[in-house]
């Protein structure tokens, strides 16, 4: 599974951070290396072309391995890398080249391919008792005489309501006798038997139908049962076979290395991503993890944005929790230390009692994240202390630079809120797209519903089905040195609108320039600068001042 590396590079002095790194010179070598055998798997380049996440791990030997080793250090003769893709190829995990899976559960008499025949086998029984004739027929019945019934109590009521108002009508003349008056009550009485008559029919004959469905859903009931019971212990039992290890040689299960986690239980599929398969295989060989890098192959996904050839970080839902625990070596992957750049302090271009306008650098949080405290709002927190809660009004993204606004009393707060809900705010931001726009207008809306990747957040992803309408407009400037200049108008606010607008392919197809979730973080070409940051800032500002009704406009250029 050990690859050589064709290099003589010196190794990195640490190994990188999982979650947000640039992917260094031994790992695209390694990388270019496994996409060319990629390419000699003919048999699988159809699966792979529906998308797939592979990773490399740079390794070097033990140092105790040698006298060599330890006399000089590992050189590039002791070094090498490992290979691994993400889930299964054509429904294996142990192709040779790639390390295998922590726990290989698809073997064919294992315990986890039996108790899966045997669910399969309670579905198929599942299928045939929900699909059974006898059944579909007593269904149809069932509604027919709900909707029988439905119509004819309301029928009942309408011709009783009809004659309630007559006899009201009929009470109201002068010359009405007593065996009159006596029909009417009469009348009445019978007509409200009648009803309760229709009713007690209706509820007897859905009740017999639904006696002979229950003895039909019994066994249905008792199926699921089982199924749900053997689901949740084969899942279990299955989390408990991914025994991980860590730098010391100690193990550890998903089970109890989610449990302190805001899931509580390990997500689908935890354990089986590139990150712990390339960890776990070098612990268990005694070698020392240099460097890693994972790439996706392929399409992009319907509801995510990934690009063919592109670098990204690890998922933090399924695999932040495992790698906390395999990295144990490394805490500062995983713990917030306060910047002391002073380019991250938010500069302010306007601030009066109500209000402040900040220029906001990249690389700032808008508020505290977890492990992270430093913030637009800590920092304000900190230097307006005399300021009313709430200040936040509205957010940027962590990467994204620009404009502002904040409060300093509740009520500004509550106008400037209202401001935005209601759109009369004008936000106008600018960006530099990774690439030439192919057959998009000048001018155009884009509008694709987006909700948050619970098990890779910050990530979103659009769905047509569950997302939150997002609506921007954009406006293409300018196309230079292969890159596109754009203005883009949010209509709404969504988390990461813009980024993902940009970069889908139901979007512009074009992700923002330095976008390091959505954009192109390929492998660069010889002597290729890359984009380094986000190019995406906010320019453009336009509100009412919450207190004086004047209408203020605020701008600042892009420092790109």
């Amino acid at each position: 599974m050990l690859h050589p590396l064709r290099t003589t590079l010196p190794l990195p002095k640490e190994l990188n951070n999982p979650f947000s790194y640039t992917p260094d010179v031994l790992c695209l070598e390694a990388a270019r290396q496994v996409q060319e055998y990629l390419q000699t798997k003919t048999e699988w380049h159809e699966e792979l072309q529906q998308g797939k996440m592979f990773g490399v791990l740079v390794v070097a030997r033990d140092k105790e391995q040698g006298a060599r080793g330890k006399e000089q250090g590992a050189r590039s003769e002791d070094i090498g890398f490992l290979a691994a893709y993400s889930g299964q190829i054509g429904g294996r995990s142990d192709w040779d080249y790639f390390v295998p899976a922590v726990f290989d559960y698809l073997l064919p008499d294992g315990h986890f391919k039996q108790e899966e025949a045997r669910i399969d086998a309670i579905n198929a029984e599942l299928k045939q008792r929900l699909e059974s004739p006898e059944r579909q027929k007593l269904l149809h019945q069932l509604h027919q005489t709900q909707e029988e019934g439905a119509k004819a109590v309301e029928t009942k009521r309408n011709i009783m309501v009809a004659a309630k108002m007559l006899r009201q009508q009929r009470r109201k003349e002068v010359h009405i006798s007593q065996a009159e008056r006596e029909e009417m009550t009469r009348e009445s009485q019978f007509l409200k038997a009648e009803l309760h008559r229709t009713k007690v029919h209706y509820a007897e004959a859905t009740s017999r139908l639904q006696n002979q469905l229950r003895e039909y859903n019994l066994r249905i009931n008792e199926l699921k049962t089982e199924r749900r019971q053997r689901s949740d212990a084969l899942q279990e039992w299955l989390f408990r076979q991914f025994c991980m290890l860590n730098s010391r040689g100690e193990r550890r299960d998903l089970i109890d290395i989610f449990a302190q986690t805001a899931f509580k239980r390990p997500p689908a599929g935890a354990g089986e991503c590139c990150e712990p398969k390339l960890l776990q295989y070098a612990y268990a060989h005694h070698l020392r993890p240099v460097s890693m890098a994972m790439f996706w192959w392929g399409c992009s996904p319907k509801d995510e944005v990934r690009h063919n050839l592109c670098f990204y970080p690890a998922c933090r839902g399924k695999c932040k929790p495992i790698l906390q625990w395999m990295l144990d070596d490394h805490p500062d992957f995983f713990t917030y230390h306060e910047p002391t750049d002073p380019n991250l302090i938010p500069e302010v271009i306007y601030e009066d009692d109500d209000i402040i306008v900040i220029n906001k650098p990249a690389g700032m949080l808008s508020v505290p994240g977890i492990g992270a405290p430093y913030s637009v709002y800590s920092y304000f927190r900190h230097h307006r202390p005399e300021a009313e809660q709430p200040i936040m009004v509205h957010r940027l993204d962590m990467a994204t630079s620009g404009i502002m606004v904040l409060t300093k009393k509740k009520a500004a707060h509550y106008v400037l809120q209202q401001q935005f809900t209601e759109h009369t705010i004008v936000k106008r931001y600018i960006a530099i797209l990774d690439g030439i726009l192919k057959g998009q207008p000048q001018k155009a809306t884009i509008s694709l519903p987006l909700m948050p990747d619970i098990y890779d957040r910050p990530r979103q992803k659009v769905d047509y089905e569950n997302g939150k309408e997002a609506i921007t407009e954009y406006e293409i400037l300018s196309v230079e040195n292969g890159k596109t200049r754009i203005r883009l108008y949010p209509k709404t606010g969504r988390t990461h609108q813009l980024r993902v607008h940009c970069a889908h392919h139901d979007g512009l197809n074009c992700p923002i320039l330095g976008d390091p979730l959505y954009g192109k973080n390929s492998l660069p070409l010889e002597g290729e600068v890359g984009g380094g940051f986000l190019h995406l800032h906010a320019e453009y500002l336009e509100i009412t001042h919450p207190t004086t009704g004047e209408r203020l406009h605020f701008e600042i250029p892009a420092p790109f």
